[in-house]
C-alpha cells in the first residue's frame, strides 16, 4: 500500500439504485444494507443522493433515507451527496439537519448541491425551474446562517434544534460550484473523475480562492468518481455496464431506467448513438484488479491532491457491488482515522455491534 493511499481517506455514496425484476423499495433497504458493508469494513462515511420522478433511483427523501442509515449503523459518518438546495427551504433544511444532528450527534455530514429537477415536468412538481439554481450561494448562506444563528433575513424566527449545532456542510460542484465553495470557506466535493483536466482546473480555481472560515481553516477536496474492483479487469469493466447503459438510454430516450443485468445488455442491438454514448459510459472510470486500481488511485489521489476519495459506484449486482467494496477496503485500508469532525471507523475486518434496523455527484 502506497503511503499517498494510505493517508487519504474513503467513503461511499450510493444513489439507492433500482433494478429490473426487483421492487423499488427494496432498493432502499439495498442502501442500509450497503452501508452496515461500509461501516464494518471501514469506510469514513456513507452518503445518499436526491433524485425525484426518476424510475431508476428510489432515493427521493435523502434527510430521511439518512435517518434510516444512521439508525442502522453506529460509527461511520452518514450524510448526504446531496440535498439539491434549489428545491427546498433553507429553513425547512437547516430544521431536518437539526433533528439528524440530535439523534446522532457527532456524525451527520450535510452535502449540498445546486441540481434541480431531471425533466421539466418535475422541475413544475417541485415548484423550482433552472433559475433557482442562479440563487445556490445566496441559498447557501441562508441555510449556514440559520445553523450559525446569524441570519437576518427573518427577525425572531430560528431553527430548531438546528441553531448552535455543529453540522459540517460541504459543496457539491461538478465545476462551476467550486467557487461558491471557496468563497464560503467549505470542502469541496467534485467529481466525476472521468472529466480529469475540468477537475483538475476547478480544483485548482477552488484552492486558489479559498476563504477561511469558522468551518474550515484550509481547502478541503474530496473527489467523487466510480471505482470497480473485482479478480480480472474484464469482470471490473462488467460492473460498469448497466451504469453506462443506463446513461446512454437516458440520453437517447429522456428517461433514466432501472439498472438491467449486464449479460443482457451485451446481447442487445444498439443504435450508433446508443453505441457511442454506451462506450463513452464505460471509459474513464477506475477499474480492475487490485494492483490495477491501486496503482489508479495513487495516480488520481497524487493529480488532485485530494483529501478523501467518495466511491459512488452503482451497478446491478449488488453482491459484486459489496465484493467489489472488500477488495478496496484491501487496498486502501482504512483504519481509524479521527479528525475534528466526528469518531474513526471500524478497522478493516471489523464488524460493527448489531444495531436496530431502518431503513452526488449532483451539482
Amino acid at each position: 500500500m502506497s503511503s499517498v493511499i494510505a493517508s487519504t481517506r474513503f467513503s461511499v455514496l450510493d444513489r439507492s439504485r433500482t433494478r429490473e425484476g426487483h421492487e423499488t423499495a427494496g432498493a432502499l433497504r439495498d442502501t442500509v444494507d450497503l452501508a452496515r458493508e461500509a461501516e464494518a469494513l471501514g469506510f469514513h462515511r456513507f452518503w445518499i443522493s436526491e433524485h425525484h420522478g426518476v424510475p431508476g433511483v428510489a432515493g427521493s427523501a435523502p434527510t430521511v433515507l439518512a435517518a434510516a442509515v444512521a439508525a442502522a449503523t453506529s460509527t461511520i459518518r452518514v450524510g448526504t451527496g446531496g440535498v439539491m438546495l434549489p428545491n427546498h427551504r433553507p429553513l425547512v433544511v437547516a430544521e431536518q439537519f437539526g433533528v439528524l444532528a440530535s439523534l446522532f450527534p457527532g456524525r451527520i455530514d450535510m452535502g449540498l448541491g445546486r441540481s434541480v429537477g431531471f425533466t421539466d415536468g418535475v422541475r413544475r412538481a417541485l415548484g423550482h425551474g433552472k433559475e433557482d439554481a442562479e440563487d445556490f450561494p445566496g441559498r447557501l448562506a441562508e441555510l449556514l446562517g440559520w445553523i450559525d444563528g446569524t441570519q437576518q433575513a427573518h427577525p425572531g424566527v430560528h431553527a430548531h434544534p438546528a441553531e448552535g449545532l455543529r453540522i459540517p456542510a460541504y459543496v457539491l460542484a461538478i465545476g462551476e460550484g467550486a467557487s461558491v465553495a471557496a468563497s464560503a470557506g467549505l470542502p469541496l466535493v467534485i467529481g466525476d473523475l472521468r472529466g480529469r483536466d475540468k477537475v483538475l482546473r476547478a480544483i485548482e480555481a477552488y484552492r486558489r480562492g479559498f476563504r477561511p472560515s469558522a468551518r474550515a481553516e484550509r481547502p478541503e477536496v474530496i473527489v467523487a468518481g466510480t471505482v470497480a474492483v473485482a479478480g480480472t479487469e474484464e469482470a471490473a469493466r462488467r460492473l460498469l455496464v448497466p451504469e453506462a447503459w443506463a446513461m446512454a438510454y437516458s440520453r437517447t430516450h429522456g428517461d433514466f431506467p432501472p439498472l438491467a443485468p449486464a449479460e443482457r445488455i451485451e446481447t442487445l442491438t444498439m443504435t450508433a448513438k446508443e453505441r457511442s454514448l454506451y462506450e463513452q459510459g464505460l471509459a474513464g472510470h477506475i477499474h480492475g484488479t487490485e494492483d490495477q486500481v491501486a496503482a489508479r488511485l495513487e495516480r488520481t489521489i497524487g493529480e488532485t491532491g485530494a483529501d478523501e476519495v467518495l466511491v459512488t459506484t452503482s451497478t446491478y449486482d449488488r453482491e459484486a457491488l459489496v465484493e467489489s467494496l472488500r477488495r478496496l477496503a484491501r487496498i486502501a485500508r482504512p483504519q481509524g482515522r479521527s479528525d475534528e469532525r466526528g469518531p474513526s471507523p471500524h478497522p478493516v475486518g471489523r464488524t460493527a455491534a448489531p444495531h436496530p434496523a431502518a431503513t452526488g455527484v449532483d451539482a
